[in-house]
């Protein structure tokens, strides 16, 4: 047998096409964003027109596709993609609104209570000691914290911003001052069992997070119907988390982790045009 290093004559890159899910007003709102923002800033010339890039930006961030791959494909640049998707990332997350405004949109619609949970989006791991603190004991990997608000359908309203995956639900909660924003609105809030602690008032609760039992404490019937209850109330909020991590980009982030939260406000507009259709 033969060996030879010759390339074969008829050897070329290969282009294919992939299926987008996305619905055509996010492609337009994109482009129309686009588009304001050239004008804004005066841009004479892009080599692609804005709807064509919306496109390439949306393709990366939710199937994750390569940056360079999408370079090849539309014969531009690497970095000049790279600052496709920068851009639209910063004119998105913009447009994600504060946590006053808000849940004072969900009170003003009816609302009377919201979903908040926790979740953990993984990261790659890096070496030296200051990576320690994105390893979550509970998930067994790296990763960034943040808290996801979603009203009583399990629409996204809002999220944090991100931190170590080390943090608690409760200290994040504490930073925001998410008690305090609920108060405020008159709104209450379903959680799970972590954010137990961060409402300790029991005549007039805001949060509340079930019963748990303990070697010395059975759970009574009726405890464990309110966890039920509680459990089907809360359902919704994994609904809002399906919709969000759809994008694929969130699979493991990649790039620095300081990046992420406009990335996720970004994603969370995305996710309420996808979903509010």
């Amino acid at each position: 047998m033969t060996r030879t290093k010759e390339r074969a004559e008829d050897t070329c890159p290969l282009d294919y096409k992939c299926r987008l899910p996305l619905p055509t007003r996010t492609v337009n709102h994109l482009a129309d964003l686009l588009r304001r923002h050239v004008k804004a800033i005066r841009s004479m010339w892009r080599i692609l027109p804005p709807g064509r890039i919306t496109v390439i930006v949306l393709a990366v961030l939710r199937h994750d596709q390569r940056l360079a791959d999408m370079a090849g494909g539309n014969n531009v640049s690497e970095s000049t993609v790279r600052r496709w998707r920068d851009e639209l990332i910063t004119l998105l997350a913009a447009q994600a609104p504060r946590l006053d405004r808000a849940l004072k949109k969900i009170a003003k619609q009816g609302g009377e209570v919201v979903l908040i949970d926790g979740t953990l989006i993984p990261t790659l791991r890096r070496t030296g000691k200051a990576d320690r603190r994105n390893y979550s004991g509970k998930h067994r990997h790296h990763g960034l914290h943040f808290l996801a608000l979603a009203d009583e359908r399990g629409r996204l309203i809002r999220i944090s911003a991100a931190r170590p995956g080390r943090t608690h639900d409760n200290t994040a909660a504490r930073h925001d001052h998410i008690l305090a924003h609920l108060r405020a609105a008159g709104l209450g809030a379903l959680a799970d069992l972590g954010f137990r602690g961060l409402d300790n008032d029991v005549r007039d609760p805001v949060i509340v997070t079930g019963f748990t039992a303990t070697r010395a404490h059975k759970l009574t019937p009726g405890q464990k119907t309110a966890n039920r209850v509680l459990a089907t109330g809360r359902a919704p909020a994994e609904q809002g988390f399906t919709h969000l991590k759809n994008w694929r980009t969130l699979t493991k982030f990649r790039t620095d982790p300081a990046r992420a939260p406009r990335l996720l406000r970004a994603l969370f507009v995305l996710t309420n045009l996808e979903v509010n259709r």
